[in-house]
């Protein structure tokens, strides 16, 4: 499969045969999932004619249906297009309704693909799928057409299988757009463009982090780390505070805004009506029907922590808690242009093997700061483990210093 950069150069017979081949890998790799649907050349119109991207199936595109994979928005059809695809439009970049991005890419059904992340939802799949994810700084990419999880913690950003081509896509996607209030109003330049894998950096090895990881992950980011150091870069070490003040926070912050923000989800204004005989059965129904075993335990547990009674004793703290580890990044990354830390404590699980909710949210340890503090993180395989399940690491750079992180993130990709 081409690159991103590739695909962008072709003519139209040369995207016209790209698309043909995408098809046909598709069709024969719907065991992954990845796709909930692929429209025919009859339904696309001469809009939809570019380069196909996988977008992750909560963004909005016109037209289509998007369900967030949830009973709860069957039959809902797109109204209109989200910021990031009418970026990528005026690019001749359309997308494709897809969920399971990163298997996509991984699986070359794909060029590339948009997910968004909330505490890790772009590092980790792209991680275990041996992708590069880029998570950009909180506001850099609209999130308008973004179904909100956690309006102050969802980013948009790209899953690609190398460091250009997140850098690619990143451009196109990035840049202030006054319909999204979380949108930064700030200067932003291209990175594409001048990306410097020989460029040197100071580089902070997050040493308990790594430490706290199984023995493989743990000696892959140690491998990592002397990688850049033979590449030039200067390599310290530092220590930051316990990551379980960041699941703690990450946590209660993510289900009370996921409780709130799903909360017009009730079979009247928004989503699928369940039948009852009554109005209090109707919501019962609806949201019983239509969300998920997760996400009902989500907002169970958001709409707890914002109760009366104990909005001062867990959110209140839970905010302070955000505060503390968003100066501890600012303290750490004073005398580094970037840190450098696991994705995940282990390599990716093995099906029904996070079936208690507990474990599967200490899985996030590594990634889920990086949202509370909103700073730019990327993921770069580094290395297999002995089963040939892939391992990754993570870049994290200051806000606004995208470029400082690709730059790394393309250096170790080369050395690795």
């Amino acid at each position: 499969m081409i690159s991103l950069k590739e695909a962008l150069k072709l003519d139209n017979n040369g995207i016209v045969e790209l698309r043909k081949e995408l098809k046909e890998k598709i069709k024969a790799n719907s065991h992954l999932g990845a796709y909930i649907e692929q429209l025919t050349n009859a339904e696309l119109s001469d809009e939809y004619s570019g380069i196909p991207i996988a977008i992750k199936d909560n963004i909005q595109v016109k037209n289509w249906s998007i369900t967030s994979c949830s009973k709860i928005l069957q039959g809902y059809i797109a109204p209109y297009n989200a910021t990031v695809i009418e970026k990528m439009l005026s690019r001749g970049v359309p997308g494709g309704s897809s969920g399971g991005s990163a298997c996509a890419v991984s699986a070359g059904i794909a060029l590339a693909a948009l997910g968004s992340d909330t505490g890790g939802s772009i590092r980790q799949p792209a991680a275990f799928c041996g992708c590069v994810g880029f998570k950009p700084s909180y506001g850099r990419v609209s999130r308008y057409g973004l179904a909100a999880y956690s309006s102050s913690l969802d980013q948009i950003g790209p899953i690609t299988r190398s460091v250009e081509d997140a850098a690619i896509l990143y451009d196109i996607i990035a840049g202030y757009d006054e319909r999204d209030t979380t949108s930064a109003n700030v200067e932003f330049t291209s990175t594409a463009d001048k990306l410097d894998a020989n460029k040197k950096y100071k580089i902070a090895l997050v040493k308990n982090y790594t430490d706290e990881a199984s023995d493989e992950v743990k000696n892959s980011i140690y491998l990592a780390a002397n990688k850049l150091k033979e590449a030039g870069h200067e390599i310290s070490e530092v220590s930051l505070s316990s990551a379980k003040y960041a699941i703690a926070a990450y946590y209660i912050i993510a289900t009370a805004e996921a409780s709130a923000n799903l909360s017009r989800y009730d079979g009247v204004r928004y989503g699928r009506r369940g039948e009852a005989e009554s109005l209090g059965a109707m919501y019962a129904t609806t949201r019983g029907e239509g969300f998920g075993a997760e996400v009902q335990r989500r907002m169970l547990l958001g709409t707890f922590v914002l109760s009366s009674g104990y909005y001062d004793a867990y959110y209140i703290k839970a905010q302070k808690a955000r505060a503390f580890i968003s100066k501890a990044y600012e303290s750490v990354l004073e005398g580094a242009d970037a840190l450098l830390m696991p994705v995940a404590p282990h390599a990716a699980y093995k099906f029904g093997e996070l079936k208690d909710p507990l474990t599967a949210y200490l899985s996030d340890v590594y990634t889920v700061s990086v949202n509370l503090a909103g700073l730019p993180a990327i993921s770069v395989p580094v290395t297999k483990n002995a089963d040939g399940l892939n391992i990754s690491a993570q870049i994290i750079g200051a806000q606004w210093e995208e470029q400082k992180v690709l730059d790394i993130a393309a250096s170790l990709e080369r050395s690795c």
